[in-house]
């Protein structure tokens, strides 16, 4: 299977010839093939999901040592090494293009290589000497790309939506909820169509992103679940073909407990192979979220322009020089940053949204792309989230004065006047107000339509921009 040449190089074989590989790499001649074919991105693995693999290859290894499926001495190394790996140790050695052969097969035996030869050395063997423990009947027994990397695909996601976007999302929500309550006494004009709008607390904007933010979170945690049942033990086609019968539900309580997740068994095998909806799923979901975002990022947009011929509401933290000739320019550049990434996370739903209907007969063969646009676009979003948060909302001013010069100056406050002088009249009102420069207030008394007194209660900004209190149908308001 191997024999060294030189110190430098050592021989791998396999069922298409022999090549040299270099004696310092842990990868094997299956790898080298796929580098070798795959010069396509320069994108290698993401680490979240190379982590994915080896818990699984932890798992097999543990379950296959305990049902006497390969040797306790082989099953003990390759735990070991997965364990250095990791923690840490080899991580170069990951090194096949994202775009890859169909299913992910250069990708997972990468994976086993990197296993068999880091175990070797364990043992006090050469690396490359598969007789004594095989990438294929080893580190692999049992398993196949089919079953192995779509369970990656939901490790990986498990991961990075545990470890990246759902602490973000929730530290994003709570600095949101306080700036709602350090400038919920503050009034501004609502805008409607980007048209003056009946007046708004500032508090309740950011309230009212909390609750979106907190909503999707809701969302992806509830997609996520389909996450949770894996296929593994399917093997090549679902059937199960060389697996002990009791090591399905093995492995999945060993996953379980490496990862601390509910995890369980799939109930159809081959269903779970075949069909990528889970991942459609949770991209959805992601897909949803990056579309607030967008929203949010460009409304913090619109109320920090200016900083003199715009809104100019709130001041978003100046983070960095933003031009390369306006001296003294600051751009909204998180909030920029924010949009580009949702943009993306778009695109990359897209793509695993044709990916997953690509699938033929036993087996879906672009789960590569599947796993690389789901498990980045988590973790983008979940660094996007985090740096939007930190370097912007907690530290986001809000302009009181000219909140509410705006809230006082908007045509729309006449709103409040149909219900005591008819829609029509609030309307040359409105007018009147708009051609002559005159206030709503001066207008309504010189037409005689209200007295000082009924003005004061009626446009009173602070009543005004308060939000109703839900009210049971039996209940009364006080």
């Amino acid at each position: 299977m191997t024999q060294q040449t030189n110190s430098q190089f050592r021989i791998e074989r396999d069922s298409m010839g022999d090549r040299q590989i270099p004696s310092s790499a842990y990868y094997g001649i299956q790898t080298l093939r796929a580098t070798e074919n795959f010069p396509i991105s320069g994108i290698k693995p993401l680490p979240t999901y190379v982590d994915a693999c080896l818990i699984i290859k932890k798992a097999t290894a543990i379950v296959n040592g305990d049902l006497n499926c390969i040797p306790q001495d082989i099953s003990q190394a390759i735990v070991q090494a997965a364990d250095e790996i990791l923690a840490g140790k080899l991580r170069d050695q990951f090194v096949v293009d994202v775009y890859q052969a169909g299913a992910g097969t250069s990708h997972h035996m990468n994976v086993n290589e990197v296993l068999a030869n880091r175990a070797l050395e364990l043992l006090g063997d050469e690396k490359g000497n598969y007789k004594r423990v095989s990438p294929n009947d080893h580190v692999n027994y049992g398993q196949s790309t089919n079953d192995v990397i779509p369970t990656a695909i939901r490790i990986g996601g498990l991961l990075a939506l545990s470890q990246t976007l759902h602490p973000a999302l929730s530290e994003a929500i709570a600095a949101l909820e306080n700036k709602a309550a350090e400038f919920q006494d503050i009034v501004k004009s609502g805008r409607t169509h980007l048209q003056d709008a009946v007046p708004v607390r500032l508090g309740e904007n950011f309230r009212a992103w909390a609750q979106i933010l907190s909503e999707h979170q809701n969302r992806i945690y509830t997609a996520s679940g389909d996450l949770m049942v894996l296929g593994l033990g399917g093997s090549a086609a679902g059937t199960g073909m060389n697996t002990h019968p009791r090591y399905r539900a093995r492995v999945v309580e060993v996953i379980s407990e490496l990862i601390a997740s509910p995890l369980e068994p799939a109930p159809h095998l081959m269903a779970a192979m075949q069909s990528m909806a889970p991942f459609v799923n949770v991209s959805g979901a992601l897909r949803n979220l990056a579309q607030d975002l967008v929203k949010i990022s460009h409304d913090l947009r619109l109320m920090d322009s200016g900083p003199k011929t715009g809104l100019k509401e709130i001041q978003l933290p100046p983070v960095q020089p933003g031009s390369s000739i306006m001296p003294g320019k600051y751009n909204p550049v998180m909030a920029e940053m924010t949009s580009m990434v949702c943009f993306q996370v778009m695109g990359y739903d897209s793509a695993i949204a044709l990916a997953a209907q690509a699938g033929q007969l036993e087996l879906n063969v672009m789960m590569p792309l599947i796993a690389y646009n789901l498990i980045h676009s988590i973790e983008i979003l979940g660094n996007t989230t985090a740096a939007l948060t930190e370097r912007c909302i907690k530290g986001i001013t809000a302009n009181r004065e000219r909140c509410l010069a705006y809230a006082e100056g908007s045509l729309a406050l006449v709103t409040a006047l149909n219900t005591h002088i008819g829609y029509l009249n609030a309307a040359a009102v409105a007018k009147e107000s708009l051609e002559t420069g005159k206030s709503l207030r001066q207008v309504v008394l010189e037409r005689g339509l209200m007295s000082e007194a009924e003005l004061a209660t009626v446009l009173n900004l602070e009543q005004m921009s308060g939000i109703l209190p839900l009210m049971a149908e039996s209940g009364t308001v006080d």
